[in-house]
């Protein structure tokens, strides 16, 4: 049976979606357009220190019905399609230093599952930056940093979500993707607002704490939790285990025939055996 293509339901009202939000989002700017080349390069182009005419003060917000050059790791493409998924980028200013944001994606990992789980769509974390959902990829988080003249960090945290999927998107994805029919018929704006409350509030949390808080939280929602697992880099197979979690570094816990191993998590990949 075809997948019906996507109903683009509400349309994305910044102002809807600012009344929609819980106080510890109240601070943040949002913009919603209609299109976009990628959400996370638009605010990168503003952090301060660079040429842009609307260099960022504070926390923004920036969502797009469709986006024509979606990014996720390692220079790969997120395709989505207008209606059928959520693309939006949070910029958000941290104390520092660089080496206490190595476990970011995790905790907005964590922020993001716990939400669509209050939503009634259960989901599961695999390391360091995917949602997923009966066995598939249902969103990715990107994360991209810089430092402004003053030294302070910032970080441009890019999230792809897939609410329906059409066929035509899936066969040219060339892969089993997961969606979310469920949350495609909420108002958008109020999902993204319970988006952002909950990450607002877990980012704030993370620039007093570090990531140690919340590790707990990430290997209750673990995928592939005691599976044989591959670490791949450039393809290749470079470490091989069970997956036995996340330590409070954000760092991958992996039980080998020569003990357990970390991995920080680079441009590696993380593949079932």
């Amino acid at each position: 049976m075809s997948t019906p293509e996507p109903d683009p339901g509400t349309t994305l009202d910044a102002a809807a979606i600012h009344a929609r939000c819980a106080a510890s989002a109240s601070h943040i700017a949002i913009e919603a357009v209609a299109e976009t080349g990628s959400t996370n390069a638009d605010l990168l182009a503003r952090l301060p220190g660079t040429a842009a005419s609307a260099v960022l003060t504070g926390p923004v917000l920036r969502i797009a019905a469709t986006q024509t050059a979606g990014r996720g790791r390692a220079g790969r493409s997120w395709l989505s399609a207008p209606g059928a998924s959520l693309t939006f980028s949070l910029a958000w200013r941290f104390q520092g230093p660089l080496h206490r944001l190595a476990g970011l994606p995790l905790a907005v990992g964590v922020a993001l599952a716990e939400t669509v789980a209050s939503l009634g769509v259960p989901v599961q974390l695999k390391w360091p930056n995917d949602l997923m959902k009966d066995g598939a990829k249902l969103a990715g988080i990107l994360v991209e940093t810089g430092t402004a003249p003053d030294g302070a960090i910032w970080a441009v945290i890019g999230c792809g979500m897939n609410l329906v999927m059409p066929d035509a998107m899936e066969a040219e994805i060339g892969r089993a993707v997961s969606s979310a029919p469920w949350l495609a018929r909420m108002d958008r704006n109020e999902l993204v607002a319970q988006l952002l409350s909950r990450l607002a509030a877990v980012l704030a949390e993370f620039d007093d704490t570090g990531f140690a808080p919340f590790c707990e939280r990430w290997n209750a929602l673990q995928a592939w939790r005691g599976a044989a697992v591959n670490i791949l880099d450039n393809g290749a197979v470079v470490q091989q285990g069970l997956a036995a979690g996340v330590d409070d570094m954000g760092r991958l816990v992996l039980d080998t025939p020569a003990g357990r191993v970390t991995v920080l998590s680079g441009d590696v990949s993380l593949r079932l055996q």
